[in-house]
């Protein structure tokens, strides 16, 4: 098992790694970092139909994650590929700002970030590489539990982009804070549901030997939503793009965890 469990896993990881190499030099052509956030969406479906052709795993298991994961994977890549095409040849902000804090040695740090992203793409998809293995015929309660999860999840997030783009699409609502059916109740409902969806690959991954161990996928997420590149920068933004209308909006609505308003 050991073995096999290397075998695929330093191979996907190859895959990723020249995935990124390629996409990195796309990027620097359009000058638009932005399309990082795209390849690394759309780089779990491969990866987890790779998976699911070369391991030895039970037939209905290996497709079931596989399906779960390249159906979560493309959707979310289509939604950042149409966000990035809309504001091209802008460059997120995010990009831009870490383009001047790292001067002349952009070209290489960026670089670096982007196989950051292939090795994050990889450990991240520990759980379907575990499920894909698991040669017990049958899906387990974990498993049923873990889709009803994803399922939700996956519905919230696509429900939550798409009153977001409604917002957007008017051009009365421009400069003014999406307060719109879920972002009623959450600041960011989108991180909230992208965070239940690996808990719903991890408690998939519970019907699996080992992968209980998965469980740093939802913390690891957690963690880059809460403290690095999710709420942080974008609350930021948001803050210095809307002002006092954002401010009021923090002191009456959560952050993440869809709940009433205070007040």
């Amino acid at each position: 098992m050991l073995t096999e469990f290397l075998k695929l896993f330093f191979t996907g990881w190859v895959f990723a790694g020249l995935f990124m190499v390629v996409t990195f030099i796309v990027s620097r052509r359009i000058k638009n970092t932005g399309i990082v956030d795209v390849a690394w969406s759309i780089g779990f479906a491969p990866v987890a139909i790779f998976y699911a052709t070369f391991s030895h795993g039970d037939l209905t298991r290996r497709w079931l994650i596989a399906g779960m994961a390249t159906l979560w994977s493309v959707r979310l890549a289509a939604h950042i590929a149409a966000r990035v095409k809309h504001s091209h040849p802008k460059e997120d902000e995010r990009y831009h700002k870490l383009r001047e804090e790292w001067g002349a040695q952009e070209a290489q740090k960026m670089f670096g970030f982007f196989q950051v992203q292939a090795a994050l793409l990889i450990v991240l998809s520990v759980p379907f590489l575990l499920a894909c293995m698991n040669a017990r015929t049958g899906i387990s309660a974990f498993e049923m539990v873990g889709v009803a999860v994803w399922l939700i999840a996956l519905g919230g997030e696509s429900l939550s982009d798409h009153q977001l783009k409604q917002f957007k699409a008017d051009p009365k609502n421009k400069g003014h804070v999406c307060q719109a059916g879920l972002w009623h109740y959450s600041r960011h409902p989108n991180y909230f549901f992208e965070w239940l969806i690996w808990m719903g690959y991890f408690i998939f991954a519970l019907g699996s030997p080992w992968g209980w161990i998965t469980v740093y996928c939802p913390a690891l997420m957690l963690f880059f939503l809460l403290k690095v590149t999710g709420i942080p920068m974008t609350e930021e933004l948001s803050v210095k793009n809307r002002g006092d209308e954002y401010r009021q909006y923090q002191k009456t609505t959560s952050a993440f965890v869809p709940w009433f308003r205070k007040g």
